[in-house]
């Protein structure tokens, strides 16, 4: 079982962003994050939006590269996948 996270080449609020998962629960990405500092309000239901200049020390600290669409596989084979709901169900 491994975190993995995305490169930052989402953009949003001025900045580009990482997704960081774990693959086996939200516990364990929860624990990496708490380890690296990172706010628990950065957690968007099954990841953590990472800011870009946070990437490498994501690396540095064990995450492993992974695309973005794999980031999602993984979710979902894990069953972690947590869909947001529809704006129009609102």
């Amino acid at each position: 079982m491994a975190i993995f996270i995305d490169a930052p080449n989402w953009p949003g609020h001025g900045r580009y962003w990482s997704h960081l998962i774990s693959d086996r629960s939200f516990a364990e990405v929860q624990e990496f994050a708490d380890r690296l500092g990172i706010p628990r309000r950065a957690f968007d239901g099954d990841h953590y939006d990472i800011p870009g200049e946070r990437f490498e020390e994501c690396l540095a600290a064990g995450a492993v590269r992974c695309r973005s669409h794999d980031l999602v596989v993984k979710l979902n084979a894990a069953g972690l996948r947590r869909r947001k709901r529809s704006r129009l169900a609102l």
